[in-house]
């Protein structure tokens, strides 16, 4: 979501609170809950769950490998739900031809650098750059090409646009500044 007006531009990022991720965080706390306890019920030689009868799985080593995984995906799915709790990688991106200064705002995991705040000059920007990786994993990112700095991300890796989607946003961008696009295609 942007919003673009004469002299200031704000594009807002959405973080990790997002629907695939509140989705994955749910089966994955559900689905390794499940094992937990299907590990657990054949331990105890009673049915915790009524799906399995407890006789079918035997403890040693099959109860103990689902207890494993079980244990594994609990702690997977808390880290999910910190994430989507902490809002990681939510921000903004803010340029203002009037006071020519660029900020790029995100935050990160609690600690020291949760605020991650990084500050341009919008003279320095060289161009920005589309980098198009086509295959099995598609990516399609957009990059800010600073003098001195290198290149720096304006788009998540994990978000998928259409190259039309992409091409636009690098445009408008580009106009905005008044700087040229550059693709590189990576095969």
């Amino acid at each position: 979501m942007s919003f673009p007006s004469e002299s200031i531009w704000i594009e807002f990022i959405a973080g990790s609170r997002k629907t695939s991720n509140f989705c994955w965080a749910f089966i994955l706390f559900f689905g390794s809950l499940r094992f937990l306890l299907v590990g657990t019920s054949s331990y105890l030689g009673r049915n915790l769950i009524s799906l399995f009868p407890s006789q079918q799985i035997v403890f040693f080593p099959q109860g103990i490998v689902m207890s494993f995984y079980g244990i594994a995906g609990l702690f997977i799915s808390s880290y999910l739900w910190c994430t989507i709790a902490w809002n990681v990688g939510s921000g903004y991106d803010r340029f203002d031809k009037k006071e020519g200064i660029v900020c790029l705002f995100r935050w990160g995991f609690p600690g020291k650098n949760r605020r991650i705040f990084l500050r341009f000059l919008i003279k320095d920007i060289q161009s920005i750059r589309i980098e198009v990786k086509e295959g099995i994993s598609v990516r399609r990112v957009l990059y800010m090409e600073i003098r001195g700095q290198g290149a720096v991300p304006l788009t998540r890796t994990d978000e998928n646009l259409t190259p039309r989607e992409i091409e636009q946003k690098a445009a408008e961008l580009a106009y905005f500044l008044r700087v040229p696009i550059q693709l590189r295609n990576e095969e």
